[in-house]
């Protein structure tokens, strides 16, 4: 095998032709399916919920991580707590509500009640077990791992794992960017979007940061955006900089683009169409550049795709933020469950605006996320030839010293974590890892690489 080439079963990773190819397999086949859940899923930090969904104390939220069920909730004291969602006495699922507020937790099956720190507090007839019983050995059973960055609280089914700001890496600068948009912190708008795609999990991992799909895929909303008036140039000028694709470790990458317009172009939503919307967005950008200067002020009013690894998406299109988690029942098929993020000292107007071009754009309805799901079954569809036609080719712009936003390097970046987890090979990074810089250290500039080739005409 050559120096510049390493490679595995699923991924060939050709730094001298350039080229970067996956086996199809790995999207098809139900034995690598049953791996991801013990090599991926089992021992990665996994998004439970945000803060702001549980608003009050005994607000609780339930939903499955990682394929287990969890009860999301806020006790007495105000503290976040994550549990399984199961009865200790007999397993059953405590409760089957998606959200709602209650003291206690109660057992449909026996009466077994607890409280909202996961203590057994009552059961019917405890005399009955005699005068040694210990209800404190029999509370809810939690996580291994539950710890939260910025509001965002994760889990993990394991004990082993690095901390969860070391996992995230350079990608709480990019965290950052999103909970710096509000001074009381941002917050979760009412409501849930639930979805299923038949297609492999990882496609949307994807999709979620590909920027190459948009002209062709998308060309519907586009034309709806360029007959508003939208000047769709600023929206997909290359420039430099920021319209670049980021490697920020451990698997996770991100996309984003400068706006030169001081934060009043809504990227990929329609134009605030109001002088007082408009006055309403500089003076927020003018705030935060005062409070944190203009490159972290630029970079905050423009547009970016993060997918933290394994399945985990945040994308904030300036029109709204929308976080999106992920998780296959098999392996041609995912549910989605998807909610809208925005800053909690929103202008109404403003808030409003944003809201109608989030469900414009990501709602079941829209103009956007009905195109990707039919994009990505039409590829698992495809793939049922895969022995045959058995590789995807993720190469585009590798030939560049920094891939752009509309290249695949965050592709494969998320290919290389997934190879080196399922099968141990260690693929080099193709750019240096972008580290986490903090505001004071940004605009982060990656030291050059004397190996790759330069940008091509």
């Amino acid at each position: 095998m050559s120096e510049g080439v390493t490679e595995s079963a699923f991924v060939i990773d050709d730094r001298e032709t350039p080229r970067f190819r996956v086996h199809r397999s790995a999207l098809v086949e139900s034995d690598i399916l049953e791996q991801e859940r013990r090599l991926i899923f089992d021992r990665s930090w996994l998004f439970v919920g945000h803060e702001s969904e549980l608003n009050e104390p005994h607000d609780f939220r339930t939903r499955r991580v990682g394929g287990r069920p969890i009860i999301f909730t806020r006790h007495t004291d105000g503290t976040v707590q994550v549990f399984l969602n199961s009865c200790p006495h007999r397993g059953m699922a405590i409760e089957t509500r998606p959200e709602g507020t209650g003291r206690f937790l109660k057992c449909f099956y026996h009466g077994w009640s607890f409280n909202t720190e996961g203590t057994l507090v009552a059961l019917p007839d405890e005399d009955s077990y005699g005068p040694d019983f210990d209800r404190h050995n029999l509370c809810l059973a939690r996580p291994p791992k539950v710890s939260s960055y910025r509001g965002f609280v994760f889990l993990s089914w394991t004990e082993d794992i690095e901390d969860l700001e070391q996992y995230l890496g350079g990608a709480c600068d990019i965290i950052d960017l999103f909970a710096d948009q509000s001074d009381v912190g941002m917050r979760v708008i009412g409501g849930t979007h639930l979805y299923a795609i038949r297609a492999n999990w990882k496609l949307l991992s994807e999709n979620s940061y590909d920027g190459y799909h948009a002209m062709t895929t998308h060309h519907r909303y586009l034309a709806m955006l360029k007959e508003s008036g939208k000047d769709l140039s600023k929206v997909f000028a290359k420039g430099t900089g920021p319209n670049l694709g980021w490697d920020l470790g451990n698997g996770h990458a991100v996309i984003g683009g400068a706006d030169g317009t001081g934060g009043t172009n809504t990227g990929l939503g329609r134009d605030l169409s109001t002088e007082a919307a408009l006055q309403a967005q500089v003076t927020r950008r003018d705030h935060f550049a005062a409070k944190y200067g203009e490159h972290w002020a630029n970079r905050m009013f423009s547009g970016r795709n993060l997918v933290l690894f394994p399945n985990l998406a945040l994308v904030d299109l300036i029109m709204g933020i929308t976080i999106r988690t992920y998780y296959p029942v098999s392996p041609d098929y995912m549910e989605v469950t998807a909610w809208s993020l925005q800053p909690g000292d929103d202008d109404p107007e403003l808030q409003h605006m944003r809201q109608e071009n989030f469900l414009t754009f990501w709602g079941p309805a829209g103009l956007a996320t009905p195109d990707d799901i039919e994009a990505l079954e039409r590829c698992q569809q495809g793939f049922a030839a895969y022995e045959l036609a058995p590789w995807n080719d993720i190469s585009r712009g590798m030939v560049r010293n920094r891939p752009n936003f509309a290249d695949e390097l965050q592709m494969r970046t998320f290919w290389r974590e997934w190879d080196r987890r399922m099968t141990g090979t260690v693929h080099p990074p193709e750019v240096p890892i972008t580290p986490r810089a903090g505001r004071v250290n940004w605009p982060y500039q990656p030291p050059s690489d004397p190996h790759r080739v330069g940008e091509p005409a």
